[in-house]
């Protein structure tokens, strides 16, 4: 999922900034006038592979790039992977870092293939459970991996300055999450990058929901099984169409199908999802968050608003490292970004919306937070001076530094869903109110509309007018906003429904609806317009069936009145004056999200055709039965 990651050429200082006349940051400049004269790249540094032994005998493949220059000594700036350290072989160089300032500035660059992927021995066990005990060398987990490759690095390799920083993006991030606990003495800086916390709430699933493209193609190739140490990625998914939406639809069908006519029982860890529908204990051993504790290492932990993947992760282990470590050095950046956006490009837009920043997003970043976070940690000792928090405001497009996360001056306010589909902060009167529509698994909801076999990564930012104008989707809105609102921190869904069935998802979408006089800007599509652009900001699903208890579902009684709460992750969002804010409420987001049958079946990856029927579902706004969104609203 990250590969590109480590192997595109990622020239970002020739290209950032290259239209208009603004002025170039000083440390750009450093780079064009002296970096790149002087010829500072990966043929500066020395490659070596190394067979790390862990503690019970497993090796682990593991390239490292010594700069040639011995003059002094060097930090070591280490990446743990799934997805391969090619190339392989010592004559084989790739580029070291996305950002060239730490090429400039010399580090000793670590690549390691975690245990049982690639090149390195032992079995891979996805998102590997933590221990809570080791009683004899055989038990071992990803942070004695970690411990055991950094003890025989600094033992080991020749003029480093015996301290280690780790990162990593996505799974990577994961590794480099791990890496907090129990960390060894030389980790002096840690920074989990879109990390996975907990797979039920990350990247496969979302609230039991399971997310279908994104998890289909990628087990596809990712969960072949490997007999021997390998190069070879494994043959990828052939779709035969470019329509995901048809693909999901009427290819595959209900995920019963999927073993039948694709993987046929070879996809070992689409086997265990299969048996594994509810959060049993498969799944609550793979949840990192309790094991974050008494953590020593300074932490960046870094996140992007719009990360369709890994939202709740970056969130979740900054918020569990606040509590359980509270003199831990611990800080959160949230960007205006998809997944792993910070780490390539400038960031200047996502789809058709721009962020107008300047330096742009992106570049901001890397070069004003996290490369010094590891100069900083790393070489000169000095103090760090980041914000707790830095965060980009969305619909202000500026970065905000806050004190703590979630901002401490908000005040808490329930906008209420109105019968005559507005938003209100008034409570709707006692009389039975309530909106309808009518959910069919034969036609879902399109998440995009883009063509794609993919879950595309900027339909987080996307346009919503399509879905709004569908009859199975309700829409609420506020009146024209007279001043600017700006929402900061957490938000959560209550909603009080029915359902003609047994079972159903509940979406949720947060939009910014733009004024109609709205100018196109230079990353509008051709067969768009921005004049009335519903741009979502935040958006999530929930499978009804936990709405008691994500280890033990239950169905809906039919026509029954249910509270059905939710949270929807944190924003910093500014609707500004002249806009409006904008909910929709669906039952499907295809195929973003797997069909729920909507007739309750104990594994809803066992369903069958029949189980798959159209309800009528209810959104009520009456008395204490009133539906509302939750929000904090910043009050500086």
């Amino acid at each position: 999922m990250n590969y590109w990651i480590r192997i595109l050429p990622l020239v970002f200082s020739l290209i950032l900034l290259s239209s208009g006349n603004k002025p170039e940051t000083e440390s750009l400049k450093k780079i064009r006038t002296e970096n790149w004269k002087a010829g500072i790249s990966e043929d500066d540094y020395e490659k070596f592979e190394y067979m790390i032994p862990m503690r019970d005998g497993v090796k682990l493949f593991t390239s490292v790039y010594v700069p040639i220059d011995r003059s002094e000594k060097y930090p070591i700036l280490m990446n743990r992977t799934p997805y391969s350290v090619a190339p392989y072989g010592e004559g084989k160089k790739s580029p070291l870092h996305p950002c060239r300032l730490y090429v400039e500035e010399k580090f000793i660059f670590v690549y390691q293939d975690v245990r049982g992927s690639f090149m390195s021995e032992g079995k891979f066990i996805n998102m590997r459970p933590q221990l809570n005990k080791y009683e004899s060398k055989e038990d071992v987990d990803e942070s004695t991996d970690t411990w055991d490759t950094v003890d025989w690095l600094i033992m080991n390799i020749h003029g480093n300055n015996g301290n280690v920083g780790i990162w990593g993006v996505s799974y990577p991030g994961f590794y480099a999450a791990v890496a907090c606990i129990n960390a060894h003495p030389a980790i002096k800086a840690i920074s989990p990058q879109a990390p996975i916390a907990d797979w039920f709430f990350d990247d496969f699933h979302h609230h039991g929901a399971f997310f279908l493209p994104h998890s289909f193609g990628f087990l596809a190739i990712f969960g072949q099984p490997r007999t021997t140490p390998t190069t070879n990625w494994g043959k990828r998914f052939k779709y035969n169409t470019p329509d995901g939406y048809q693909f999901y639809l009427e290819e595959i069908g209900p995920l019963s199908n999927v073993n039948k006519k694709y993987f046929k029982n070879k996809i070992d860890f689409w086997n265990k999802i299969v048996e594994h529908p509810n959060y049993d204990e498969f799944w609550q051993k793979r949840n990192l968050l309790p094991h974050l504790k008494d953590i020593k290492p300074a932490i960046l932990v870094v996140g992007g608003w719009f990360d369709a993947e890994d939202l709740y992760g970056p969130l979740n282990i900054y918020q569990k490292i606040e509590t359980s470590s509270p003199e831990a050095q611990n800080f959160l950046v949230m960007g205006p970004w998809r997944h792993g956006g910070w780490a390539r490009g400038d960031g200047e837009s996502l789809g058709n919306v721009k962020f107008s920043s300047y330096p742009p997003p992106s570049v901001f970043y890397r070069e004003k937070i996290e490369f010094p976070f590891f100069i900083k940690t790393l070489k000169t000792g000095k103090n760090l001076k980041l914000a707790e928090a830095t965060m980009y405001n969305t619909g202000e497009d500026k970065w905000r530094k806050f004190n703590h996360w979630p901002p401490a001056r908000t005040e808490r306010k329930k906008l209420f869903l109105q019968p005559d589909g507005e938003i209100s902060e008034i409570k709707p009167g006692n009389e039975k109110a309530f909106r309808e529509y009518i959910s069919d698994p034969a036609k879902p909801v399109p998440f995009s509309q883009t063509i794609s076999t993919r879950m595309t990564r900027e339909y987080m930012t996307a346009d919503q007018r399509f879905a709004a104008r569908r009859p199975d989707v309700l829409v609420y809105q506020t009146e024209i906003l007279e001043e600017d609102l700006t929402l900061a921190g957490k938000i959560a869904a209550y909603l009080f429904v029915s359902v003609s069935q047994t079972d159903s998802d509940w979406i949720v979408k947060l939009i910014d609806v733009y004024p109609n006089d709205t100018p196109n800007n230079e990353f509008t599509a051709a067969n768009m317009q921005m004049g009335g652009y519903q741009q979502m900001v935040r958006s999530e699903v929930f499978r009804g069936r936990f709405r008691n208890s994500y280890e033990f579902p239950e169905p809906f009684i039919p026509g029954e009145i249910t509270s059905v709460s939710f949270p929807l992750q944190d924003v910093l969002h500014t609707f500004k004056k002249g806009h409006r804010l904008m909910i929709q409420i669906q039952s499907s987001w295809f195929p973003v999200v797997d069909r729920n049958p909507q007739k309750y079946v104990d594994n809803i990856f066992k369903a069958g055709e029949d189980d798959f029927v159209s309800s009528t579902q209810r959104v009520y706004s009456f008395g204490e039965q009133a539906s509302y969104i939750e929000i904090n609203v910043l009050e500086d």
